[in-house]
């Protein structure tokens, strides 16, 4: 914990540090109430932002954490987001902004996968980072992401560690190199791509709908809009227990259900769309027949009352009208306050008008529960939080009905049913694919040159494979792949020459295997008569097994299953691939067999190998893909199976 630093280990939940450079952690004064001030300036400073935000689990917090070993004094917060990665991603987007705002604070993040922001940029990543040495490397400073590099052959800075940073180590680099352990650009690009859009990106993310609701649960939700979540998760992880208090209705009475529109993030609203619930007959809800107009606003009313009796039915009320009221007369409150006025918090709202009073007391409870939390205050339960509201606020059911005239028009949710062109789309972003000018399906067909299919595979089939699998093509840009002329003799010795029969395995060395190089970049240079002498009787018998092969399979109906240059030319293609090797045509000619179109078959065969898979994920595309070959849409393969190979 001391040396390399590990955060989150639960189940989806992030978590987050916050340091203070050497410099700035040197200031005298207690260490704990300065960092109270810094948690204070910065849940006021963002409280614009989390004020309103509906968290899915739990909410942005941070708290004061004193230093342990080698760990200094630091803020700290955990949040368990649940099934919304965005409510991880808008944390990260927090914690950049936090480290802009307060350029003397260091900030790092992970959540139970590790370095999650190393992850997003896995194929920018330096090849000496991995996940063994990647601990304490990733940080935000002055909002910018910064790694810290390890020491290597043509960067051997005395400032870096050999091993990697303890947590003081990687704070002073990052106090006194900050410019020099800044991230690559491309990781960079990387992380700000996805968490581009915010703040504006919150907003995009609600969900509006209307609701049958009984009035008590609208009361609460106008209170605490936050509380939709917990409701929609207790209906949602619901079991046979919870479900026993929603036989006959205690708190939330069918009877008393009124028209509303509900705030939902479109991850819960998914969640509760998508579950099929049928009430209990004693529980007193019934649905509208499916065709009736305003079957979903019952439906969602239904399952949301059932979240919300669920989380009622575990505890008790807890009163808390003289903490609020002592809140309110806090000096922290005044500047909070002020600081959400400048901020636009309220939008321009009237004061004292009904939806300045909603978001008025929506800061209270905020600044209550993230900015004025006293140590020693446990956190109310959602299902507390609910009966005390219906304690202490006072609501009249026939003024809620009067509200249903005007009711704002809910969302269109579309966006729950995604087309496959969208798929694709969305697909093709995540992999950072943008087409700027599309091209129709079948221009894609009649321009796709299947001649890829044969030179990759050739190029495939030509490279050194070894029981950890085989060698991809590589780029000509990569280093050239050097051959050792001792260990080529050895790997033939071991299978060609008789005395290799007494060995009890044929399995070549991994040693030996893996100084070998390509087929394609063999270069002998061999100089003594002896060698040369024993090269070419290994290859005379290689090729003497090669024809008593082909003899054998000539007795067989093999044969028939490939398309010989006989068969095409009684047939001729329309569009011909080019020519096979020379080497292919004597061959052919010594054996005394037609000559196979090897290009022509290996094509066809993969093609159908293709078509067989229905779209899904299987060898041959898999094995396609590896090689950088991307085939269009199947869509007809005709030209195929007739023997018509496009260029």
């Amino acid at each position: 914990m001391e040396k390399n630093m590990k955060l989150a280990t639960t189940e989806d939940t992030v978590e987050y540090c916050l340091f203070l450079l050497p410099d700035e952690a040197r200031s005298p004064g207690d260490p704990k109430e300065i960092f109270q001030k810094y948690i204070e300036r910065i849940m006021t400073q963002f409280a614009p932002m989390l004020a309103p935000y509906i968290w899915q689990n739990q909410p942005f917090n941070l708290k004061y954490k004193p230093g342990k070993g080698r760990v200094p004094a630091h803020m700290y917060g955990i949040t368990k987001f649940g099934d919304s990665i965005e409510d991880e991603w808008f944390i990260v987007y927090l914690v950049k902004r936090i480290t802009k705002e307060f350029p003397e604070l260091v900030a790092r993040i992970e959540d139970n996968d590790g370095e999650f922001l190393l992850i997003e940029a896995a194929d920018y990543l330096p090849k000496w980072l991995e996940p063994e040495n990647s601990a304490n490397r990733v940080f935000f400073h002055r909002g910018e992401l910064c790694l810290i590099p390890a020491p290597g052959r043509f960067r051997a800075e005395s400032w870096l560690p050999t091993t990697p940073p303890t947590i003081p180590q990687a704070l002073s680099i990052l106090s006194e190199h900050a410019e020099e352990v800044l991230a690559s650009e491309s990781i960079r690009a990387a992380v700000n791509k996805r968490i581009h859009g915010y703040p504006e990106k919150i907003e995009a993310s609600l969900h509006r709908a209307h609701c049958f609701l009984p009035a008590g649960a609208v009361v609460v939700l106008k209170q605490q809009p936050r509380l939709v979540a917990a409701a929609v998760q207790a209906f949602y992880l619901r079991d046979l227990i919870d479900l026993r208090a929603c036989r006959v209705f205690r708190t939330f009475l069918p009877e008393t259900r009124v028209m509303t529109l509900v705030t939902f993030t479109k991850c819960l609203y998914a969640q509760l769309v998508q579950q099929k619930f049928v009430p209990d007959r004693r529980s007193g809800y019934r649905l509208p027949p499916p065709s009736h107009p305003q079957y979903r606003a019952h439906e969602l009313g239904m399952k949301l009352a059932h979240g919300f009796e669920i989380l009622c039915s575990k505890c008790m009320p807890h009163f808390s009208n003289s903490r609020k009221s002592h809140m309110t007369t806090s000096p922290l409150w005044a500047s909070f306050l002020e600081s959400l006025k400048k901020n636009e918090y309220f939008k321009g709202l009237i004061e004292g008008s009904a939806q300045y009073q909603e978001r008025l007391e929506m800061a209270k409870n905020y600044f209550q529960l993230s900015v004025n939390r006293p140590e020693s205050l446990l956190a109310m339960s959602p299902g507390e939080e609910i009966l005390t509201i219906l304690q202490t606020v006072p609501f009249n059911t026939k003024e809620l009905k009067k509200e249903e005239a005007n009711l704002s028009p809910e969302d269109d949710d579309q966006w729950l049913n995604l087309s496959p062109e969208q798929l694709d789309q969305l697909l093709n972003d995540a992999a950072g694919k943008n087409e700027s000018e599309p091209i129709s399906k079948k221009e894609e067909e009649q321009n796709y040159d299947l001649s890829q299919i044969s030179e990759s595979m050739k190029a495939f089939v030509s490279k050194v494979s070894t029981h950890k699998g085989a060698e991809l093509p590589r780029e000509p840009s990569e280093a050239p792949i050097t051959f050792d002329a001792d260990s080529f003799f050895n790997y033939f010795d071991k299978i060609l020459v008789p005395e290799s029969y007494k060995s009890d395995s044929d399995d070549l060395d991994e040693e030996d295997f893996e100084s070998l190089g390509s087929d394609d970049d063999l270069d002998f240079g061999i100089k003594e008569g002896g060698e040369e002498a024993s090269l070419k009787g290994t290859l005379d018998t290689l090729k003497s097994y090669m024809a008593q092969m082909d003899q054998e399979l000539a007795h067989t109906t093999i044969g028939k299953s490939f398309t010989t240059r006989e068969q095409m030319s009684k047939e001729p293609l329309s569009q011909a691939t080019s020519s096979n090797s020379e080497e292919e045509d004597c061959a052919a000619g010594d054996s005394g067999m037609a000559a196979v179109d090897v290009d022509l078959n290996l094509v066809s065969n993969i093609l159908e190998s293709y078509s067989s898979q229905a779209g899904l994920a299987g060898p041959a595309s898999n094995l396609l893909q590896s090689m950088g070959v991307q085939l269009p849409d199947n869509t007809d393969h005709r030209q195929i199976s007739e023997g018509k190979l496009p260029t």
